[in-house]
C-alpha cells in the first residue's frame, strides 16, 4: 500500500502559502501558509495533519482491539494534540472517551494501552505520546 500527497508552494515562508491536495481528494488545494502554522491563520498545517493521522490510526487500532475482544463500541472519540518546541514535533497527546457495552473498566484501559503502543502512526513517532482513557 501506498498513499500519496502533493504540496505546493509560491513565496517566502511568511508572505507565501501553499496548497496540499492528496489522491484521494480529500484534501484538495487545502491552503497552508506560516500564518496557518505559528499564527491563527486560515488553513492547515503538518501539525493538524499528524494530529487527524494519529487520532484516526489510535481509534481504529483500539476498535480492532476491541473487536478482537467481543465488545462492540457504541461510540469512540479520540482527540490528539501534536506539541511542537524548539523546532521539532515534541509530543502526542491522545485522550479518548469510548462508550462500550459490558466491557470492565480494566479490560478497556489494557486494549487502549496496546492501541497506543501499536497503531502504525504511534509506530513511525519517535517523540514521546501519552493517552488518557475513559468510558462514559
Amino acid at each position: 500500500m501506498k498513499r500519496t500527497a502533493t504540496a505546493v508552494w509560491s513565496g517566502t515562508i511568511k508572505e507565501g502559502s501553499g496548497h496540499l491536495t492528496t489522491d484521494s481528494t480529500v484534501l484538495s488545494q487545502t491552503p497552508y501558509s506560516f500564518h496557518s502554522r505559528f499564527e491563527d491563520g486560515a488553513g492547515t498545517n503538518p501539525e493538524e495533519l499528524l494530529a487527524a493521522a494519529h487520532a484516526g490510526c489510535f481509534t481504529m487500532k483500539l476498535i480492532a482491539n476491541l473487536s478482537e475482544a467481543g465488545y462492540t463500541p457504541d461510540e469512540i472519540m479520540t482527540d490528539c494534540h501534536i506539541s511542537m518546541s524548539n523546532g521539532r514535533m515534541s509530543k502526542s497527546e491522545l485522550e479518548v472517551k469510548a462508550r462500550v457495552p459490558g466491557i470492565p473498566e480494566h479490560e478497556f484501559h489494557q486494549l487502549a494501552q496496546d492501541a497506543e503502543k501499536n497503531c502504525p502512526v504511534s509506530k513511525a513517532f519517535s517523540f514521546e505520546i501519552t493517552m488518557t482513557a475513559q468510558l462514559y
